[in-house]
């Protein structure tokens, strides 16, 4: 660290133009990066993919179906519009509501363009329908590739909100901690370089990558609170410096304190990033990958663009002084005296608030977002229900499953087989109907249908159906399920058929078979992610601060204080407080909360641990160090939670759910681990263990 310290000061003007430069080049392909994204995220390559894609190939069944909604239309008017909508090149097919009963009630009409699964981006093709009916009163669409583009779209609406939101407040937390303009506008401008510059890379990653739109809201909320932390850190130790060191040297001792807590948070937060990665899910994969980007640009920024801009701005850094900061060190004092006077009493208050909030987690309820994720105003959520309430489309839940047979299914015994499963299914409880070859023609046995076709009047009748369901060695059959496609009983049904031994090969897909595959690789991963989590974080700390105890009272405080996040989380949004309506949690929510709340809580561990060892090893006691370490890290502490709780926070007034309970939940974590945990919590626990906070196995720490 003092060959980089040295490195920065002697070279900081060539370091600030190259630091510009890669901004100016980066604005270019930030702006790009939302037309790289597509989809929410929930994507497992597994086995619904891949029988969606011979479903697609080998049945002509679509692969995605845009909903088009007329509402008191003539024929000739529905005829008109699907006239021109026929003219889009990439159309699959067109089912028109015209003369077709199902399709038409109460004034409401609707058809299906459906679409192949050769198609990568969908959102040109939906620009182009909207063209086309954009003059046209009484007409929408929806649907899934439609509700993703409105997403994408909200995201970014989102992102300008919170961010309108978020960042004057971070800036007036700013001039209240430090004074004066410069000083304050100097985080935001390098939280703004970092985040920008993390979009371009992200935008050309994008051609190799498959982004979710969700990226364009995490990583900018993760990156702008990241950055301005860090330099909130770094300033302040800086500052205190300068009042008896030179520009250069007090810039340079800054590197070496505050540069080292930086790196070991950094570290903390890409550990709960990368351990994302073993679940293999979209989502939790691009935000591993833009996360560490992010993170890894604060470090780089805030080691770097950040000191050297220091070095050039000099005293100027003071300019524009609005006020002058008072001092608060006497009421810290005291408030730290009270702390280390009354560790036992603190602890049990403190732990009894924090097992409070975490009861309503025997309550949460995980899901996946679909249309809910988008907000009521968009034409496309509007669409969709109206859709529901008038034709009940998610009424029933399908569920494709294909089998294979070696030697095909033109046999009196492959017949019988199809007949067999057929009946298997009906049988089930929660199967509604079944349409198969059998129920299309009416017909109740494989006798049955082998006489009808073996008819002389009529030879062949029912080989027409049959090439409908079966091609070479490839048959499919569907089943409607009375439950919802995403509940644990569809779940669990996909699940067992999938297991299920019917004497051939079979594949299953449908929006059940997603959500199970979602939900097993979740549930199956999560605890070799958490694994990974909790003992890197521990290596990490038991290097840093040459103990065994530390690390490990700051893994189960961040434990406990994550419990009562999503306790507070189940109780906002599942119980529909603070005006919301009752609803669920998204199931990403506690994964991606705890990964990036484990590793960011720990940026204040290891400011206020970092200083109570500096002060342990000038030598004073145990309790001497964690009065002055908490006294001297409390405001900057307090300060930089509060800008980290301002621009997460910010979020809880965007539209798009899961943006809105990730930006909460991390705004509930970091408050509660700034407050209860750090600033109470750790110093009693401190107190109470006196030096053996401080034990490592054979070494010497003092």
């Amino acid at each position: 660290m003092k060959q980089l310290a040295h490195f920065i000061t002697k070279f900081a003007k060539p370091i600030l133009i190259f630091w510009i430069l890669l901004l100016m080049i980066m604005v270019y392909f930030a702006i790009q990066l939302p037309t790289k994204l597509q989809g929410d995220g929930f994507f497992v390559d597994g086995e619904h993919i891949r029988v969606t894609e011979e479903l697609s190939e080998t049945f002509d069944i679509p692969a995605k179906t845009i909903f088009v909604l007329f509402k008191d239309k003539l024929d000739a008017e529905i005829e008109s519009t699907l006239q021109q909508l026929e003219k889009i090149e990439q159309m699959q097919s067109i089912t028109s509501p015209i003369g077709v009963e199902e399709l038409n009630r109460d004034g409401y009409a609707y058809a299906l363009l459906d679409f192949d699964n050769t198609i990568v981006d969908y959102f040109p093709i939906i620009d182009e329908i909207r063209s086309v009916i954009a003059d046209e009163k009484g007409i929408s669409i929806t649907g899934e590739p439609v509700i993703s583009k409105d997403i994408n779209e909200a995201s970014q609406k989102d992102l300008m909100k919170a961010e309108a939101i978020g960042v004057p407040i971070a800036l007036i937390v700013l001039l209240l901690a430090f004074g004066s303009v410069i000083a304050s506008l100097l985080p935001i401008f390098i939280g703004g370089a970092t985040v920008i510059i993390a979009l371009g890379i992200l935008t050309l990653l994008g051609d190799v990558f498959n982004l979710s739109i969700f990226v364009l809201n995490i990583v900018p909320m993760l990156g702008l609170a990241l950055s301005i932390d860090f330099a909130l850190l770094f300033i302040n130790r800086y500052r205190e410096e300068r009042a008896n060191f030179s520009v250069e040297e007090s810039v340079q001792t800054a590197i070496q304190t505050a540069g080292r807590s930086i790196i070991f948070s950094a570290l903390c937060v890409m550990i709960g990033l990368g351990a994302m990665v073993v679940i293999e899910v979209e989502i939790f994969q691009n935000i591993a990958l833009g996360g560490t980007i992010v993170v890894f640009l604060a470090v780089l920024s805030g080691l770097t663009l950040l000191p050297a801009t220091i070095v050039l701005l000099g005293d100027r850094l003071n300019k524009w002084r609005l006020f002058r900061i008072k001092s608060t060190a006497s009421r810290w004092q005291s408030f730290a005296a009270f702390v280390v006077k009354r560790p036992l009493p603190i602890i049990i208050v403190a732990l009894v608030l924090l097992g409070i909030a975490m009861v309503p987690i025997k309550d949460i309820d995980l899901t996946i977002p679909s249309t809910d994720a988008l907000p009521a105003s968009y034409d496309a959520r509007q669409t969709y229900d109206t859709l529901n309430n008038q034709f009940d489309i998610g009424s029933e839940t399908p569920v494709f499953l294909l089998a294979e047979n070696d030697s095909g299914w033109d046999s009196t015994e492959a017949r019988e087989k199809i007949f067999e499963i057929q009946e298997e299914l009906l049988s089930d409880p929660l199967v509604k109907s079944v349409t198969s070859m059998f129920t299309v023609a009416n017909i109740d046995s494989v006798e049955m249908w082998e006489t009808v076709n073996a008819n002389p009047q009529a030879p062949g009748a029912l080989d027409q159906i049959a090439e409908n369901f079966v091609q070479q060695n490839n048959m499919y059959l569907i089943a409607y399920l009375t439950a919802d496609g995403a509940s644990s009983e569809a779940q669990q049904f996909v699940r067992d058929w999938s297991k299920k031994d019917v004497g051939v090969e079979l594949g299953i897909a449908g929006h059940s078979k997603f959500s199970q595959e979602i939900f097993d690789e979740i549930s199956d991963k999560i605890v070799l992610a958490l694994t990974i989590i909790i003992i890197s974080t521990f290596i990490i700390l038991m290097f840093a601060f040459r103990s065994i105890l530390i690390p490990l009272k700051a893994i189960i405080m961040n434990i406990i204080g994550l419990g009562s996040t999503f306790g507070l989380l189940v109780y906002i949004f599942q119980y529909g407080h603070f005006d919301l309506a009752e609803g669920t949690i998204v199931l990403i929510i506690p994964v991606i909360v705890f990964c990036l709340v484990f590793g960011l809580s720990m940026d204040y561990e290891v400011f206020l641990i970092s200083r109570i060892q500096e002060e342990y090893l000038k030598g004073s006691s145990n309790t001497k160090a964690t009065v002055d370490g908490l006294v001297s890290t409390s405001k900057i502490i307090t300060s930089a939670a509060l800008i980290m709780i301002v621009i997460t926070g910010a979020f809880a007034f965007t539209d798009v759910m899961p943006v809105k309970q990730i930006g909460v939940g991390i705004a509930i974590a970091v408050a509660i681990d700034a407050s209860i945990i750090r600033l109470m919590l750790v110093p009693s626990f401190m107190k109470l263990l006196g030096d053996w906070n401080w034990w490592l196995p054979f070494t010497k720490n003092k």
